[in-house]
């Protein structure tokens, strides 16, 4: 980061919080999340970065964390219980401890994988994924801006990456203009002039870091697509939703006869293109057949007539980003299921996935089998997933991702 573009400090003298009863309650509980209506007492008007002290109605000490002026999420909390100072020190101690999480994880053949998650490794609004020597961090909330030049220093001390490139959300980049950030900015290192290349089990992908979705990759399905490769052997495999391809290449390598990538976009599929080559030199991948089709996965869906496969995957993007649209999306995901189930095969596996927060678990899955009996169609359930293990789930809004394996028996029905 030039000096220019260096966000100022925030301000040295914290803030002095009292909140409500109920307030009180959700903090003790554990929950990272202070929203504005539950202020019920601030000492000064508060700028984005300042750390807010939080007192209970007997003015003991509740909580301190990262206030964001400009956001209903008020404050989003870094440390509740015991007063303690946040110093250089403490933040240090923090990030050794939650890279210390991820260790022995992995081995050499993945160097793509989430060092911090958000909330749940208590760096709330904060994620930093690594692609091999090149890490992404990716920022929720402008409380962090202030703090950016200090986050930075300790990232290049503690992990030494070669490249760190920031990620904005959407409703944070206004903020970040006036902040002189922007996404997809090279904070440390050389702008890359290609994809970023990292392993996964082995397998070689590309992350686009500037201008891909997210930081880039979808980290978080790496243990279903090693369930996917141990499912592929023998089989044509349809991969709807399938962004870079990444469910196809694992069922490749496990031996699948055909694989087809299915999504409405162009430059997706020509990154699964390029992720097959990548991979060529792997026997397995080289004999598949791997087939791109660009179209609307529902629509596809409605119009097969003929074709069958053995395996199909079915991870749309998140179909419920507010609560609002939880009752449509999971309509969605029934009519969706009902697709894949319908150009399944007898003895064939349906995998079926869902990243919407607001759809919960217990709901995903119930729809799920209820699509299959629907089908009139006999089936087994293999098996439910849930987060991995670099992505903790420790309350409930972080909660997201689901996946079910079911296998169905009978043909489908003829289509009329």
């Amino acid at each position: 980061m030039s000096e220019a573009t260096k966000p100022l400090k925030p301000s040295s003298r914290p803030l002095r919080l009292r909140v409500t009863a109920a307030a009180e309650s959700i903090v003790r509980s554990g929950h990272p999340w202070l929203f504005a209506d539950s202020i019920r007492e601030q000492n000064r008007a508060g700028e984005s970065g300042d750390l807010a002290v939080i007192y209970d109605r007997k003015d003991r000490f509740l909580a301190i964390g990262l206030f964001d002026a400009d956001s209903p999420l008020r404050v989003r909390i870094l440390h509740a219980g015991k007063p303690v100072t946040l110093d250089r020190a403490w933040w240090e101690t923090r990030l050794r401890e939650t890279i210390a999480l991820r260790e022995g994880l992995f081995d050499p053949q993945t160097t793509g994988y989430r060092y911090i998650y958000g909330e749940s490794d208590r760096w709330p609004g904060l994620v930093l994924d690594r692609f091999d020597t090149t890490l992404v961090l990716k920022l929720y909330t402008a409380a962090w801006f202030p703090r950016l030049p200090e986050l930075l220093d300790l990232i290049r001390q503690t992990l030494q990456p070669a490249r760190v490139v920031l990620r904005l959300s959407r409703n944070s980049q206004a903020a970040a203009e006036q902040a002189g950030l922007r996404d997809g900015q090279v904070l440390l290192g050389e702008p890359p002039t290609e994809p970023v290349v990292f392993l996964e089990s082995g397998l070689r992908f590309e992350a686009d870091v500037v201008r891909g979705q997210k930081t880039g990759f979808f980290l978080d399905q790496r243990e279903n697509r090693r369930q996917v490769e141990t499912l592929a052997r023998g089989c044509d495999v349809l991969n709807t939703f399938s962004f870079s391809g990444g469910f196809s290449l694992y069922a490749a390598r496990g031996g699948a006869k055909t694989v087809a990538d299915l999504d409405i976009s162009l430059h997706a599929l020509e990154s699964a293109k390029r992720n097959f080559a990548l991979n060529v030199t792997n026997p397995a991948v080289a004999s598949c057949t791997h087939e791109t089709i660009q179209a609307d996965t529902f629509r596809w869906l409605e119009q097969q007539r003929e074709r069958r496969f053995d395996l199909v995957i079915l991870d749309p993007p998140s179909l419920a980003k507010r609560e609002a649209e939880r009752a449509g999306a999971v309509a969605a995901y029934e009519k969706l299921a009902a697709g894949g189930l319908a150009v399944l095969r007898s003895g064939g596996v349906l995998v079926a996935a869902s990243c919407s927060a607001h759809v919960s678990t217990e709901e995903f899955f119930a729809m799920v089998r209820q699509a299959a009996r629907r089908s009139s169609r006999d089936f087994t359930e293999l098996a439910t997933t849930g987060h991995p293990p670099d992505h903790p789930a420790t309350f409930a809004e972080a909660n997201y991702l689901k996946c079910i394996y079911l296998r169905v028996n009978q043909e489908p029905l003829p289509r009329t």
